[in-house]
């Protein structure tokens, strides 16, 4: 690998080697509809995802480029929770975290064919989860963690889609802290083929899921300051 290069804005900042400098392109979009017209998908993506976490989905990644609202827009949706503007903040660099890994995985886009935006659905709490925790979204979402565990039914183990944005984060934070963040980063660049479950199983060295199920749910609970 060659020098390591910064590519910056007035708000952004990427870091990457030079050869990968063409893979650095950050759109800056001025209105929630300059971002949908140029990522269609992105307002159903919102709908889908659960409430506490929906403001949160302001970007997208494709191809080589990131699309996302500008710093006064990422602003303007923050609420008066605690962590929610420092969140919307790091979104740029949460979605550059995806699309490195991306790059990094020879099974998930890009380059987006059939098989690698498929996997990318079916693991797309880890797929979410890599760039939020990286990127430390993960350790600001405190309130909108504890908002999740208020609304609606318990999330599911692996996170559901709609909880892919929010919770995908403490999974790989659990692995982190339990096998270390080298770990957690392999677990995110090779997927395992046997699928989610079967990975959690092998990543948390063969134990049960049930098991790391529980130890989840207590992790969610400490992170929203309810242990």
């Amino acid at each position: 690998m060659g020098a390591w290069v910064e590519t910056a804005s007035e708000h952004f900042t990427a870091r990457h080697g030079e050869e990968d400098a063409e893979h650095a392109d950050v759109v800056l979009h001025a209105s929630e509809g300059q971002l949908a017209l140029a990522r269609p998908a992105l307002p159903l993506r919102r709908w889908l995802t659960a409430p506490a976490a929906r403001r949160y989905v302001a970007g997208a990644v494709s191809g080589t480029e990131i699309h996302v609202l500008s710093p006064p827009l990422l602003e303007a949706r923050a609420s008066g929770a605690e962590g929610s503007a420092e969140m919307l903040a790091r979104t740029p660099a949460a979605l550059y975290a995806r699309l490195a890994v991306g790059h990094a995985s020879r099974r998930l886009p890009p380059p987006a064919r059939i098989g690698t935006v498929v996997r990318a659905w079916r693991w797309a709490w880890l797929v979410e989860g890599i760039g939020a925790w990286l990127s430390g979204q993960t350790a600001l979402a405190r309130a909108a963690i504890a908002r999740r565990l208020h609304e609606g039914p318990p999330p599911a183990f692996p996170p559901a889609l709609r909880d892919a944005v929010l919770l995908g984060g403490t999974v790989v934070d659990l692995l982190a802290r339990e096998e270390g963040e080298a770990a957690a980063v392999r677990f995110a660049v090779d997927l395992d083929p046997a699928g989610p479950r079967d990975g959690l199983v092998r990543a948390f060295h063969g134990r049960r899921l049930d098991h790391t199920e529980a130890t989840w749910r207590a992790h969610l609970a400490r992170l929203a300051g309810m242990d």
